[in-house]
């Protein structure tokens, strides 16, 4: 993979099964590697999970890996979990604003526009998880 577009994260398996492997990794705001993060309400640290193939290698838990994810799957997942909903939830405000003038109406129509989203999302995420590849390596 092409080192320039692609998100590199390191983490540690957290298990094996099925011929599959969970990777446990850190994601680090851009502030948290700063001295004074301690003392400062924005930084943040938060463990994700990630499942991946095995892909013909062989890990152990607790050995420590480093994740590639190519940098377009990066922007698809922005698109999908945030601005996609962000255009649906404003898209029904604006149609629904201009055929009421009950601003409670629009907004509850507005949320409840994200309803059928997010299940038409559940309902494709095996295929979704196909179109997101990450390529695990070793490290010693």
């Amino acid at each position: 993979m092409n080192s320039e577009k692609e998100i590199i994260h390191d983490g540690i398996v957290k298990s094996i099964g099925n011929g599959q492997m969970c990777v446990s990794i850190i994601s680090k705001s851009a502030c948290s590697g700063c001295h004074a993060n301690g003392s400062c309400n924005l930084s943040e640290m938060e463990e994700k999970e990630i499942v991946t193939d095995l892909s013909g290698h062989t890990f152990k838990v607790g050995q420590q890996v480093r994740i590639h994810m190519q940098q377009s799957a990066g922007f698809k997942a922005l698109f999908l979990g945030y601005i996609l909903p962000f255009l649906v939830l404003l898209f029904t405000m604006i149609v629904v604003g201009n055929l009421t003038a009950d601003e409670g109406l629009v907004g509850l129509a507005a949320l409840g526009a994200l309803i059928p989203y997010y299940t038409i999302l559940y309902f494709f995420r095996n295929r979704l998880k196909k179109s997101f590849k990450y390529a695990v390596e070793p490290l010693n």
